[in-house]
């Protein structure tokens, strides 16, 4: 590639940076210098408010008010209140959405919640490439109302539907697709579902915060996200749970802990459940991590998710360009088309682990994912146009320079 083609991309790429509605969120996250940090679809990184926020809980909240802290701080309400939060960036009215538990743990309670408000139908359907704790709670929750697992590709969901018609219970399925990086027709695969009586859970844990997830106007039923991707709430953050409000009342989940009773304190030994969202926590909920949760989506303030989304779908188009002008000779297994896009760019190389290996010895980090995806996520609050294109010049150096094939970028830790 020239150092003309170089200079305009890279100038063409301050210039977006420079006139992006997002062009000041940046400033809001502690990120080291000398790195481009591609991984936000695994971990965000850390928004400059949680540590000062963390810092007041642990030492006032906690360390002088003690267990009255539940009351005074309002740490009872804070699951819903911050659901709330959330809800406004993927979509749902206030009173839909509660952050509590593990995304494992919401997906097995939003199943059986959704099979049991259509019982007497006898299959759930899911897609083969679902990030695997949604194929295992898909299966483990089949297991527990009796039901049958099929998996068929979003591609070929409505078509599925509607050959099962009165079967369907529930389509589970992934708003964007953890390894490719493609977006999934939301509304199209509900209103597939809703025409045969079946209803639809959406997991958006590699969409909430980054992509433009309208749940109400899609006509989602259930959902669920976690809380540590593009929301930077930080490793283990909770997750949260959507179940719209026409199902609330007869939305009956299988973990019936005393957080969802109605009346907790009453220490009744009989569960009734509690009205609206409420009724889906569970137990004594982690407060550091919720809390932290709460301060990290400060970061979202005074930002529309639709400039989110604007800025999520130029990154990655220029990253793509940049591959592009740089002559790379890979397969993109990201589709090509914008609207079929998430926040990611994920390429295909045989020695995949390696690579990204090499990468983030150059400060570029991404992540690797079976059997030869080089994953990389774009953030849009934090990633630059810069970014996008000095990181498609990095691609090109370590396969140029066949770095991905020194020894030590081939050792595994635990965690690849």
């Amino acid at each position: 590639m020239s150092a003309d083609v170089t200079d305009d991309l890279l100038a063409r790429a301050s210039d977006l940076d420079a006139h992006s509605p997002l062009s000041g969120s940046r400033q809001r996250f502690a990120l080291p210098e000398g790195v481009i940090y591609l991984d936000g679809n695994s971990l965000g990184a850390l928004p400059r408010t949680v540590g000062p926020a963390l810092a007041r809980v642990v030492e006032h909240e906690w360390g002088e008010r003690l267990i009255r802290s539940w009351n005074e701080a309002d740490w009872w309400g804070a699951q819903t209140r911050v659901g709330d939060r959330i809800g406004r960036l993927v979509g749902a009215a206030a009173g839909q959405v509660v952050v509590t538990d593990s995304t494992s743990v919401n997906l097995f309670k939003a199943i059986v919640g959704a099979a049991r408000l259509r019982r007497g139908r006898r299959v759930v359907l899911t897609d083969p490439a679902s990030f695997p704790t949604d194929l295992y709670l898909a299966e483990a929750a089949a297991r527990v109302e009796g039901l049958e697992v099929r998996r068929v590709s979003p591609a070929d969901a409505p078509r599925a539907i509607a050959e099962l018609g009165p079967d369907l219970a529930v389509a589970a399925y992934s708003s964007v697709d953890y390894a490719t990086g493609e977006l999934w027709d939301l509304a199209g695969i509900t209103s597939a579902a809703h025409d045969v009586g079946a209803l639809a859970c959406w997991d958006l844990c590699h969409a909430a915060g980054a992509v433009d997830v309208q749940l109400d106007e899609g006509g989602a039923d259930v959902a669920v996200g976690c809380g540590y991707k593009y929301l930077n709430g930080g490793p283990g953050a909770p997750s949260f749970i959507y179940v719209a409000a026409r199902h609330q009342d007869a939305f009956d989940q299988p973990l019936t802990g005393w957080f969802g009773h109605a009346r907790p304190f009453e220490m009744a030994r009989d569960f009734v459940p509690a009205p609206g969202i409420d009724r889906v926590r569970v137990g004594t909920p982690p407060m550091l991590s919720v809390l932290a949760l709460e301060a990290a989506l400060e970061a979202f303030d005074g930002l529309s998710m639709s400039d989110v989304r604007t800025q999520s779908v130029s990154l990655t188009s220029t990253f793509l360009e940049a591959l592009t002008a740089l002559d790379l000779d890979l397969t993109v297994a990201t589709p090509a088309a914008a609207e079929r896009r998430g926040s990611q760019v994920s390429l295909r190389h045989p020695d995949a682990f390696a690579v990204v290996q090499a990468l983030i010895a150059r400060g570029v980090i991404g992540d690797y994912r079976e059997p030869d995806i080089v994953r990389l996520g774009f953030a849009p609050l934090y990633v630059t146009h810069l970014d996008a294109v000095t990181a498609a010049r990095h691609v090109r150096e370590v396969l140029d320079g066949r770095e991905h094939e020194r020894p030590e970028f081939a050792a595994r830790h635990a965690v690849t």
